[in-house]
């Protein structure tokens, strides 16, 4: 069984900054692509960055030059820093992964419960 455990959430004031955590863990061969997205309130959930197995990044352009994305590949972990926190970052964000199960399994991507972000202004 295939677990994404999130953690760091909480609530911060604007300009403030918090780092989110992701734990994959279970029976897994090999994890590809990392990645955190985000949902607000009535929104669709959408993409905040993406890393990728050889640590090449992606970000939405309303992160961009304010948070980080970074991972431990033997600690199949994914890191968000989130600094320069804004009133619209808060949503709930959910850590994903394309991971590849022992025993042969397809690529497949996971979803983590997600952790919930507030940004006071």
């Amino acid at each position: 069984q295939v677990q994404l455990v999130e953690s760091g959430g909480g609530l911060v004031q604007a300009g403030g900054s918090l780092r989110l955590s992701c734990v994959a863990s279970g029976s897994i061969f090999s994890i590809g692509v990392m990645g955190w997205y985000r949902q607000a309130p009535g929104k669709q959930r959408e993409l905040v960055a993406t890393v990728s197995r050889g640590y090449s990044t992606n970000y939405a352009d309303s992160v961009k030059g304010r948070f980080t994305i970074s991972r431990d590949n033997p600690k199949k972990t994914v890191y968000l820093q989130m600094n320069s926190l804004k009133p619209e970052d808060t949503a709930v964000y959910y850590c994903n992964a394309v991971l590849q199960p022992s025993g042969g399994g397809l690529l497949t991507g996971y979803w983590g419960q997600g952790t919930q972000v507030t940004v006071s202004s």
